[in-house]
């Protein structure tokens, strides 16, 4: 059975069923499995709400919270979360310049089981994602969901430009994935001095010759930032790039081919190249049935999204060959990610 696509019960449990109010409803099923959510939060906004979230999950999975927080934040998580969940500290003999990756270590080393969802805190599953990814864990190393934002803003469209671009040229990179614990220990984890830590633990696992799933169909709720945030992002985001040197090189041409196209007076090239960057991302959009989770209109974003990628993808070149690297907290981190090719011969 290929794995691109869902079997008949996963299709089954991804309906959403009509509910009898007058029938009470059964127990959730709980599944053995471990959900790791490293976290460094410096307010508590969004306290209520993760508390619910986790209480919904506590319910149907183990809950490992590996809270990176100041120590007064982090006592207010500890008094929401007493008796919910598993709330430690990150290891403190673990060292790298990437928090969430040692909150990734540190959390699947504590895990009980053989299945664990790694996710970021604005991460919603569902059961019926849930239970998918637990599946696909008895036949694959990693498994890749596709996120997808609910509410969206205009920020969050915007960027759900991307999404559409990369589901029709692969799979994206969304803010969860899944491993095998045995094969994330095995390999001895991955580096914590990366930025774009969710492609270095994809490619270490393919260094070590593990097996991987993207599902396209397997679409995971994800909360947008505020829009402040968003706009915090942008370069660095674009800093992912610069370790994959065909998406870097064409952000880096997009400028260059815009003001030739103006300079020229050829207005209907840059109508064409919009047009077809639309068709593109409307491909990824009907794809595997993406158009249950994205509206329409957010295809219209990726000519947007891919100016401004074209835009920070010079300012993030100039960051690392100037600066030494793109801002990360309190420091800079200079590598996005190493190629697959460095770690195979690491391993």
């Amino acid at each position: 059975m290929s794995l691109c696509s869902p079997p008949g019960d996963a299709r089954r449990a991804a309906r959403r069923e009509v509910v009898d109010p007058g029938r009470a409803s059964p127990p959730p099923v709980r599944l053995p499995m471990t959900y790791v959510l490293p976290l460094r939060w410096h307010a508590d906004g969004g306290l209520a709400e993760l508390t619910a979230y986790l209480r919904w999950l506590a319910e149907r999975v183990d809950v490992i919270v590996v809270d990176g927080s100041a120590p007064a934040v982090f006592a207010r998580h500890a008094d929401a979360w007493r008796g919910l969940v598993r709330h430690l500290p990150p290891d403190a003999t673990t060292r790298g310049l990437n928090g969430k990756v040692i909150g990734v270590h540190t959390g699947v080393r504590a895990a009980g089981h053989e299945h664990v969802v790694i996710a970021d805190d604005d991460v919603r599953y569902d059961e019926a994602g849930l239970t998918a990814v637990h599946r696909l864990l008895d036949r694959v190393d990693l498994v890749r969901p596709q996120n997808y934002f609910d509410p969206l803003p205009w920020h969050a469209w915007w960027d759900t430009g991307r999404t559409l671009l990369n589901r029709a040229l692969g799979a994206d990179y969304p803010g969860t994935l899944a491993v095998r614990r045995s094969t994330f220990l095995a390999m001895g984890g991955y580096d914590p001095d990366v930025l774009f830590e969710n492609l270095e633990l994809i490619r270490t696992l393919r260094a070590h010759d593990g097996t991987e799933a993207a599902p396209a169909w397997l679409f995971v709720r994800r909360l947008p930032p505020d829009a402040a945030h968003f706009r915090g992002q942008r370069v660095r985001q674009a800093y992912d790039d610069l370790a994959q040197p065909a998406r870097l090189l064409t952000a880096l041409a997009v400028l260059p081919a815009v003001a030739a196209a103006v300079a020229a007076r050829r207005p209907a090239l840059v109508l064409a190249a919009t047009t077809g960057v639309v068709a593109l991302a409307e491909m990824g959009r009907r794809r595997a049935g993406g158009t249950a989770v994205f509206p329409a209109a957010t295809a219209l974003a990726a000519p947007f999204w891919l100016v401004e990628r074209g835009v920070c993808g010079w300012i993030a070149v100039a960051e690392r060959f100037l600066l030494g690297g793109v801002r990360y907290g309190d420091t800079r981190i200079r590598r996005a990610a190493h190629p697959t090719r460095a770690l195979r011969r690491r391993h």
